[in-house]
């Protein structure tokens, strides 16, 4: 009777450890099931410190692409040129750009835009010395102001200026000088006048309390597209359900951080590398711009068509419905 007694205990261990062995490898199972069912998706930035392309790490700080079932990698490019190179090689299946890279497409980069990210560009400015001889922008007739390369959108703009003020494409002295540090340092010894420059060198040259902001280019060009989601034709065809997601995770961050600015900021500081300050300008700068819906509008479309030529990007205007598609915005 001893015996048996004894024995019974250790049964009942041994069934319970069984029970609880299978239970975590039944756990197990489901969790790398579940985590094979996150579908992977590769974001390339077309610059790492922009703003306009913080909803992509918002999506992915907050859990939204994982609730929609993504897994979201993020590289950032030295600017379109090199993130449209990745996209064509397979690198990235999604590119978050500019507007110009709309053209690109024409001459045959894999890809169709599927929504709108920024519209009016405030994200450009022109910035002077804060004592220089440039005051107002009617100062800035017959003067130098550098912008990145001929046919940039930083080009076009300026050109655009030039003529708002009734001067003509030549009225303002635009100069190419390549990276936004070169461009400051030519303000710095005042062998430009202006610098026409993404928001973020600006503002970061404003800090140190020698540059002045003279323009924001969202208050002259209103009617613009100037950034986009693409998606390459690989991941168009093949799955046409994850980019859906994707896109609909993206506005689903922009709402997230209409309403959350502190934890937008906190995020932003944390992937672009950027100040508080700074974060905090761009947050100012850019949410008024950013599109919450994704929508394709003609006559900014028509707009950027008409750059294109402006700069020499393509001879003449392209027929824009056959570089974009809207059938993965949300409904």
């Amino acid at each position: 009777m001893w015996t048996q007694r004894s024995t019974v205990p250790g049964a009942w261990a041994i069934a319970v450890a069984m029970v609880a062995i299978t239970a975590a490898l039944a756990g197990s199972i489901l969790g790398s099931a579940a985590a094979d069912a996150q579908t992977v998706i590769r974001v390339g930035k077309a610059q790492a410190n922009q703003f306009g392309f913080v909803p992509a790490d918002v999506g992915v700080d907050t859990g939204i692409f994982k609730k929609l079932g993504l897994d979201v990698t993020i590289s950032s490019f030295a600017g379109d040129a090199k993130l449209l190179q990745a996209l064509t090689a397979g690198g990235v299946d999604i590119a978050l750009g500019g507007g110009p890279a709309l053209a690109a497409i024409v001459k045959g980069a894999p890809m169709k835009a599927v929504a709108v990210t920024i519209d009016a560009p405030n994200i450009i400015m022109l910035v002077v010395l804060k004592d220089g001889p440039v005051r107002s922008v009617a100062d800035l007739k017959g003067r130098p102001v550098s912008v990145s390369t001929e046919g940039s959108l930083t080009y076009w703009l300026t050109q655009q200026l030039s003529r708002l003020q009734g001067w003509g494409d030549d009225g303002i002295r635009i100069t190419p000088l390549g990276a936004s540090q070169a461009q400051i340092a030519a303000l710095q010894t005042r062998q430009v006048d202006g610098v026409t420059t993404d928001s973020v060198t600006v503002h970061k040259f404003v800090a140190t309390g020698a540059g002045r902001i003279l323009v924001k280019f969202g208050d002259y060009i209103k009617n613009f597209h100037s950034g986009f989601i693409y998606a390459s034709n690989k991941l168009i065809t093949s799955d046409p359900a994850a980019l859906r997601a994707f896109v609909a995770g993206w506005f689903e961050a922009v709402a997230f951080m209409r309403d959350h600015r502190r934890t937008t900021i906190e995020i932003a500081v944390k992937h672009t590398g950027v100040s508080p300050a700074v974060a905090d300008e761009g947050y100012d700068d850019t949410m008024p711009v950013m599109s919450v819906d994704g929508r394709f509008k003609a006559k900014a479309l028509d707009v950027l068509a008409a750059s294109f030529v402006d700069t020499h990007a393509l001879p003449a205007k392209p027929d824009m419905s056959k570089l974009l598609t809207d059938a993965f915005l949300p409904k």
